[in-house]
């Protein structure tokens, strides 16, 4: 989903690209204990705003986080939470169990909207749960829309109704659907499948559905396939999409008309979360190499809308990013689902280059900014 400094969105989240592993062992974690001990305190009275949430995907909660201290609070949302995205005092979280409803000023989850789909499973955690993944709410704030994971099977996306608190609609997509995106006008949902290597363009009025293949080095491979999409960004300026790949290929696509072109990357990393902001910069998370004979470590690439790239090194995995609302922060989870994690953000100064780190929650995917 788009990521700009007016409205504090996060990225739909998750990782992971060939095929399943059951096994699910980090090579590099920080302890919860150590996480809770970094605590600060929580502040009196409401949220302030300028506070982080991220989705613990190993825990069941999300975590406030002050920018500057740490965490000072964390809220149970339920099994396993991928993405979230926030508006008007609400954070809407995509958990194993359904969609989690927080309010943000008093730090209190108001509710739990189960699923609609069939065939999700019994809430787990792991890669490759079934449940929620990619997260956006609608320009108006009337609607949320959650891709939902059905292991093995094609996914869906489903509307909910932020006034009722209920699914109201649904409809096929690509399968595993990391990203939801909601186009500027707020008529188009745009879904990516990474393990189908397309995303899925959804009338948000009727819920017709248009499938675009986005696979700028082919499928071969299927499900092995390393070489698939993660995250999208929707572009401010006219509404393309943005989807890099590797650290080699960035694909801006046409949602109306399909087409699409690819524009030279140079970070050369496995590239999974996305943002852009009100300005056109694209920011794209590198995880780190795929063949280390050949590819970089985790990075965190700034692309101007003309094209111009800085690549800032990032210590260890990395998954997700947003910004501050005057863009001069990018805020880096350190919850990579695949190969490793840690428990807390890098926080990125745009104009230094400056890196530091922050603990933060448990294994942090999805990450706004209230």
């Amino acid at each position: 989903m788009p990521v700009v400094p007016a409205v504090a969105v996060a990225l739909a989240l998750a990782a992971g690209c060939a095929a399943p592993d059951t096994t699910n062992s980090p090579s590099s974690k920080e302890s919860s204990a150590t996480s809770q001990a970094r605590k600060v305190p929580a502040p009196s009275g409401r949220t302030p705003d300028g506070t982080l949430l991220v989705a613990d995907f190993g825990a069941d909660t999300v975590t406030f986080v002050d920018p500057d201290r740490g965490a000072f609070d964390s809220v149970r949302v339920g099994t396993a939470p991928y993405g979230l995205v926030v508006g008007d005092g609400r954070a809407w979280v995509a958990t194993a169990e359904g969609v989690a409803v927080v309010d943000t000023g008093s730090r209190k989850r108001i509710t739990r909207i189960p699923y609609g789909t069939d065939g999700i499973g019994e809430p787990t955690h792991g890669e490759y749960r079934g449940g929620g993944m990619g997260i956006a709410l609608a320009p108006d704030g009337r609607h949320v829309y959650v891709g939902v994971n059905r292991p093995g099977r094609q996914g869906t996306v489903e509307v909910i109704d932020t006034r009722a608190l209920k699914v109201t609609g649904a409809a096929d997509v690509g399968r595993r659907p990391f990203d939801v995106d909601v186009s500027r006008d707020g008529r188009a949902v745009y879904v990516t499948g990474h393990d189908s290597f397309d995303v899925t363009v959804v009338s948000a009025g009727s819920l017709r559905t248009r499938r675009v293949e986005v696979a700028p080095y082919g499928t071969e491979g299927g499900l092995g396939s390393w070489l698939k999409p993660h995250y999208t960004a929707v572009r401010p300026s006219d509404g393309k999409l943005l989807l890099p790949f590797e650290g080699e290929r960035l694909v801006v696509l046409d949602p109306e008309t399909g087409r699409s072109r690819v524009e030279r990357m140079t970070a050369r990393t496995h590239q999974h979360g996305a943002a852009v902001t009100a300005d056109g910069t694209l920011l794209a998370v590198g995880t780190g190499p795929v063949d280390p004979a050949r590819d970089e470590g985790p990075s965190l690439t700034v692309r101007t809308a003309q094209g111009r790239e800085r690549v800032i090194p990032l210590d260890g995995p990395h998954e997700g990013v947003t910004v501050s609302r005057d863009a001069r922060t990018a805020y880096v989870t350190g919850g990579f689902t695949r190969d490793g994690y840690w428990n807390g953000i890098s926080v990125v100064d745009l104009d230094s280059g400056k890196v530091r780190r922050l603990a933060a929650g448990e294994r942090p995917l999805g990450i706004a900014v209230l």
